[in-house]
């Protein structure tokens, strides 16, 4: 009797033990939990395809950088990103923010503050405040480590290029229709360099040099935000339209209201021309400038610009755009007036290419064609005035309002 006594006793002990080791490791696991959340939506992230992921938190708010670059579409990309950070990574009690890079470049943040009470599992896109504002923990986010690193990643870009003219009686349309690959690649914060080929695949009426294979934009390009949501772009190189020298851009936008904006644009340059892989050049150099405001109404995501410009033949005038924004397209109007020459305008638009999802491996050069294609009708028929380059083959009117905080919001709502 005595030593089945001394048994229980033994095993009522161990039972005693074990099941308080069990409720000390129950009660730590849901702190694990939270203390690797961070951790564990970065992964997913990078997973996905997304660059330049990292995370902190501070006793106020969790911060998550990331690049949208696996989707074609920023507000589909950014969609994404949320979804997963209200599935598994936001913070138990306390705001979250995601601040939205391109190429290592704060652009936009994210803003979710849950409501006493709420629960996590109640968050929701809607919830999401999207603004230029960074917030104040950018300064301690931007020297976080970051997982799966854009620089020296190669993209090689395929831009589809189409060229009408109706010059001749006979003939409704001339045509050209290039295929422009070019190499892209980030080298530090901020700087992108892309060389584009040529490659001419139909040509009818434009001249046997457009119809020869040749360099199209050579181009090292610098990207910095400054204080009071200001981004200052610097272009050097081989720009289109027969240009090349050096171009600045500067855009700020109101911190008070974000739908108004102001940019300034002065340009360099001086013209060239490619014979094959034969370059003429001159030394005469144009100054170009535009200086104007934007207003976005965001109800229906029209972008209103009225600009004062300069143009190549040193004439000056204005123009008005109007452009309407859609998940895959861009559509707009213009006019302009310049001095000494008869007022033009016309429509614009882009189309987004598929496919609207893509991922790299590793550091093996990607290959896909634009984020979108494009073309500009000039409804004058002018010929002479009016005229002007970019300064990089992806500039054009979708791509630079892909992080405006409003289409963004309109993204997030309509999924």
């Amino acid at each position: 009797m005595r030593y089945t006594n001394s048994n229980m006793v033994k095993c009522l002990t161990i039972k005693a033990i074990a099941r308080c080791a069990a409720l000390f490791l129950f009660c730590l696991l849901p702190l694990k939990g939270i203390c690797q959340t961070g951790e564990n939506t970065v992964n997913t992230l990078v997973e996905m395809g997304f660059e330049n992921v990292g995370w902190t938190e501070d006793g106020k708010e969790r911060v998550y950088v990331l690049q949208n670059s696996a989707y074609r579409l920023n507000g589909v990309g950014i969609g994404k990103a949320v979804d997963v950070i209200q599935k598994m990574g936001l913070p138990d009690k306390k705001p979250c923010r995601v601040i939205v890079l391109d190429n290592n470049v704060p652009q936009i943040s994210l803003y979710y503050k849950p409501i006493i009470g709420d629960s996590v599992p109640e968050a929701s896109r809607a919830d999401w405040n999207v603004s230029y504002d960074l917030g104040g923990t950018w300064k301690e986010a931007r020297k976080i480590k970051r997982e799966n690193s854009s620089l020296f990643k190669v993209d090689v870009v395929v831009y589809p290029e189409l060229s009408l003219k109706n010059l001749v009686i006979t003939q409704i349309y001339q045509v050209l229709f290039n295929l422009s690959p070019a190499i892209e690649v980030s080298l530090w914060k901020g700087m992108k360099l892309t060389a584009q080929m040529v490659c001419p695949v139909y040509n009818d009426g434009y001249g046997t040099l457009a119809g020869k294979i040749h360099p199209g934009f050579l181009t090292l390009q610098q990207c910095v935000r400054l204080p009071y949501n200001m981004w200052l772009t610097g272009t050097v190189g081989a720009f289109n339209a027969g240009r090349y020298g050096g171009d600045l851009k500067l855009l700020h936008v109101l911190k008070a209201d974000e739908r108004f904006s102001f940019e300034g644009r002065i340009g360099v340059t001086a013209t060239y021309e490619w014979d094959g892989f034969e370059v003429y050049y001159g030394t005469k150099t144009r100054l170009t400038w535009s200086l104007g405001a934007n207003f976005y109404w965001p109800q229906y995501n029209v972008q209103v610009s009225l600009k004062g410009e300069q143009y190549l033949l040193g004439e000056k005038g204005i123009r008005l755009d109007l452009i309407r924004h859609f998940r895959y397209c861009s559509i707009g109007f213009y006019a302009t007036k310049a001095q000494g020459a008869k007022s033009n305008g016309g429509f614009r638009f882009q189309v987004a290419l598929p496919p609207y999802k893509y991922k790299r491996k590793g550091y093996i050069p990607r290959v896909t064609p634009s984020k979108n294609m494009g073309i500009a009708y000039n409804a004058g028929n002018e010929r002479y005035y009016y005229k002007g380059f970019r300064a990089n083959a992806s500039e054009n009117i979708m791509s630079n309002n892909s992080f405006n905080p409003y289409f963004i919001k309109s993204e997030l709502l309509n999924f």
